[in-house]
């Protein structure tokens, strides 16, 4: 029986014990000294929420409206490269949560499943975020199938100019495919449910990709993306149709040309952590992007969130959506499919209370009065 979770941090811990270490530490890790992961997390903890007391807060709903649909709660499942190696098929269980839930999923271009699968399974609620790294045909070529699959919303990943060495998977030796030596086969051998379980399902792969093992068919991780630059939205902005979004933003200006460039949304994010060591916390960037892109423009956010009280606080600040990674391949580690259910339920949980507690009855209502310092 999996284990039921009371908190992410508890979740956390659970796929702590059950993951191979060089597989825990993939999905944990962060760039340099992972100081800008924890900040991330802290900043978050040191905004404060106002109680407010007898307001007829019984009846409450956690729907929203974003990008022109209703959804059943106000976030949802990031995307996350080789989901699969949290557990097995674990990127089909976010595609059916998604539509249990009606919340999007999204697969990344790095993702341990098919375009068309994982959209097979999500139907309408699942987005497809792409990485450029080598040929632009190449990344085009995904878009094309994308968009044949029936995808309606693209997510444009913008800050990875180069992928930051990340020092737990350099100790590790983290690779894909991966190296068995002494070290690996002892970690793997350790972690016997996992590795049963992964070694029946099949080693997890780059699955949008001929040879992801071949820098010429296939695509290679670490390559230098930084050529990507705003003639190149344009030109994906030409050839994709529908919902576009771009995520990785936290200057200002930036924002106001994304958003000049058409883009429907922005996503406001330091990819956890995961790229910069000395960037300051994502939230610190929120007001200012929102105050870039006007009262209306539809913002998104991610990065430290731990917890209901988290995103209500990120809605407060300026966020009209909140998205969440690494506690999803937590829950799923931890438990599988039950274990993915747990999180996004405790998620829900805790964000109604928190809304009861500031006296709010529906999303929209969350504004910055919500907050004791309305200035942060």
């Amino acid at each position: 029986m999996p284990k039921t979770v009371y908190s992410i941090d508890e979740a956390r811990d659970v796929a702590q014990q059950r993951l191979p270490k060089i597989i825990f530490d993939f999905i944990d890790g962060a760039a340099g000294n992972e100081s800008t992961k924890a900040r991330n997390r802290e900043a978050l903890e040191q905004i404060y929420l106002q109680p407010r007391v007898l307001i007829n807060v019984d009846q409450r709903s956690l729907k929203t409206s974003f990008l022109g649909r209703e959804w059943g709660l106000p976030f949802g499942i990031a995307p996350m490269g080789l989901c699969n190696l949290a557990w097995p098929q674990t990127d089909q269980l976010f595609a059916q949560a998604a539509v249990k839930y009606n919340i999007p999923a999204a697969l990344s271009t790095a993702g341990s499943t098919s375009i068309e699968d994982f959209g097979s399974i999500a139907k309408q609620n699942g987005w497809f975020q792409l990485y450029v790294g080598g040929a632009e045909e190449q990344a085009m070529g995904l878009v094309t199938r994308a968009e044949e699959a029936g995808y309606d919303t693209l997510i444009f990943t913008v800050d990875v100019p180069q992928v930051a060495p990340r020092r737990r998977d350099m100790r590790n030796q983290f690779g894909m495919p991966f190296k068995i030596g002494p070290k690996q086969f002892w970690d793997f051998a350790t972690h016997p449910r996992w590795s049963f379980a992964s070694l029946f399902a099949g080693a997890p792969r780059l699955a949008n990709f001929p040879n992801s093992n071949s820098k010429q068919d296939g695509w290679d991780r670490n390559s230098g993306r930084g050529k990507i630059d705003f003639d190149f939205l344009d030109r994906l902005r030409a050839k994709w149709p529908h919902k576009l979004i771009v995520k990785g933003v936290t200057f200002g200006e930036d924002a106001q040309r994304i958003q000049a460039a058409g883009a429907d949304a922005i996503w406001v994010s330091n990819h956890g952590g995961r790229q910069l060591a000395s960037a300051p916390p994502a939230i610190s960037f929120l007001p200012k992007v929102r105050s870039a892109v006007g009262p209306d423009y539809p913002l998104m956010f991610d990065s430290g969130v731990r917890n209901g009280d988290s995103v209500v606080k990120a809605l407060a600040l300026g966020a009209d959506f909140v998205m969440l990674g690494r506690p999803f391949l937590w829950g799923t580690a931890a438990g599988g499919e039950a274990g993915l259910n747990n999180v996004i339920d405790l998620l829900a949980n805790e964000i109604s209370v928190t809304m009861a507690q500031v006296g709010r009855v529906c999303i929209h209502e969350i504004d910055q009065d919500v907050l004791v310092n309305s200035s942060q």
